[in-house]
C-alpha cells in the first residue's frame, strides 16, 4: 500500500439540507491529502443541491437522480470510486478530525485486513453528545450475533469489498452489518480505539422511524448465514449464542419502536437460549421488563437524568482536533469513567 493510498467517501443524501454541509464539511477538512470525495443525490428538492454545487469544485463526482433507495445510491458511488480505500458517511453523520489519515495508518498495519473500524459518539440533531459507542475487537462470531459496529465509523479495503461483492440492496436497514459479515467472513477486521465519527439520531432516521423492520432483516441475515457453505459450520457450532444475539438485537429495536411487550418475549427467548448474551445487556432486560409493565416513562425519565449529569448538554466541537483529542481522552470535566 502506497504511503498516501487515496480514500474514496461516498455520502448517499435525500432532502437533508439541514445537515448536509456539515457532513460535506467533515470530509473535505480532513487532514489527509488523497481523498476521492462523492455524492449520490437521490433527487433532493429540499435546497441540498444549493450545498452540494457550493462544493463541487473540491468533489470528483456528484448526481442527482431518483433511486431505489440507500444501498442502490451507495452502490452508485462505489462503483465510480477508484481508491483503495473506501466507506460511505450519511448525510446525517460526521467524520471527526484524523479519521481518514489514521484508517490509512491502520491498513499500513494490518497488511490484509478487509475493514478497520474506530469507536463514534452518538449525538442528538443538533450535535449534543447522548452516548459513546467504545468498541472492542469483534470477530466473525460476535457480529453474526449482532454486535454491530457504528457504520460511519467503518472504512474497508476496496480488495475485499470487489472480493464479497457491493451491499445487498434487498436489505434496507441492516445492509451495512450484513456486509460486514460477508467481508469478515473472508477478510481480518481490525479495531482502532479512536473515536472516528459522529452518528446522529433524529426521529426520521432510519433507526427510529423504522425500528421494528430491523427483525425481520435479521432474521432474514441469520437463516442465509444458516445456507452460507462458510458460514454454516459456525452458525452449527455457536448457533445458540447467535441465536441469543439476533433476539437481544429484535428487542433492542423493537424498545426503540414502542413494542415493549414484543421486546420483552425476544428478551425472554435469548435469556433460555444464552443466558451470558444477555446478561451483557442486563439495562435492555430491565428497560424492556419495565416498558412492558407501564413504566417507561419512568425508565427514559432516568435515562435523561443520567445523560444531563453526564454529558451537562456538551455539544460536540467536531472541528477542533484538540478538542477531540481531549475528549477521546475522557480529560473533559463532564467525563465520567
Amino acid at each position: 500500500m502506497p504511503d498516501t493510498p487515496l480514500i474514496s467517501i461516498v455520502t448517499p443524501s435525500f432532502n437533508q439540507a439541514r445537515f448536509l454541509e456539515t457532513t460535506i464539511r467533515s470530509v473535505l477538512e480532513q487532514d489527509y491529502p488523497a481523498i476521492e470525495y462523492i455524492i449520490i443525490d437521490g433527487g433532493s428538492t429540499d435546497g441540498s443541491l444549493d450545498i452540494i454545487r457550493r462544493y463541487e469544485s473540491r468533489m470528483a463526482h456528484w448526481i442527482s437522480e431518483p433511486d431505489s433507495g440507500q444501498a442502490e445510491a451507495i452502490n452508485k458511488g462505489l462503483r465510480l470510486a477508484t481508491g483503495e480505500i473506501v466507506a460511505w458517511l450519511n448525510s446525517d453523520d460526521v467524520y471527526l478530525p484524523g479519521a481518514l489519515r489514521e484508517a490509512a495508518e491502520a491498513f499500513k498495519r494490518n497488511r490484509g485486513a478487509g475493514l478497520v473500524y474506530g469507536d463514534g459518539i452518538m449525538v442528538d440533531e443538533d450535535l449534543h453528545v447522548l452516548d459513546f459507542h467504545r468498541y472492542r475487537p469483534l470477530d466473525l462470531v460476535e457480529l453474526l450475533a449482532f454486535e454491530v459496529l457504528l457504520q460511519p465509523a467503518a472504512f474497508m479495503h476496496r480488495q475485499a469489498l470487489e472480493a464479497v461483492g457491493f451491499l445487498n440492496q434487498d436489505y434496507h436497514l441492516i445492509l451495512d452489518h450484513e456486509l460486514w459479515v460477508r467481508i469478515a467472513s473472508r477478510f481480518p477486521i481490525v479495531h482502532v480505539p479512536r473515536y472516528w465519527a459522529l452518528e446522529r439520531t433524529h426521529p426520521q432516521a432510519k433507526t427510529i422511524a423504522q425500528a421494528g423492520q430491523f427483525v425481520l432483516e435479521a432474521e432474514r441475515l441469520r437463516q442465509w448465514a444458516e445456507r452460507d457453505e462458510r458460514l454454516s459450520p459456525i452458525m452449527r457450532v455457536h448457533g445458540r449464542r447467535i441465536f441469543a444475539g439476533m433476539e437481544v438485537f429484535a428487542a433492542r429495536r423493537l424498545i426503540d419502536e414502542g413494542a415493549f411487550s414484543r421486546a420483552f418475549g425476544h428478551i425472554s427467548r435469548a435469556l433460555r437460549t444464552h443466558p451470558p448474551t444477555v446478561l451483557r445487556y442486563w439495562y435492555k432486560l430491565v428497560q424492556a421488563l419495565l416498558s412492558a409493565m407501564g413504566l417507561h416513562s419512568l425508565f427514559e425519565s432516568y435515562r435523561r437524568l443520567r445523560r444531563r449529569i453526564r454529558f451537562q448538554g456538551v455539544q460536540v466541537e467536531w472541528q477542533d482536533p484538540e478538542w477531540i483529542q481531549r475528549f477521546g481522552e475522557g480529560r473533559l470535566p463532564f467525563w465520567r469513567h
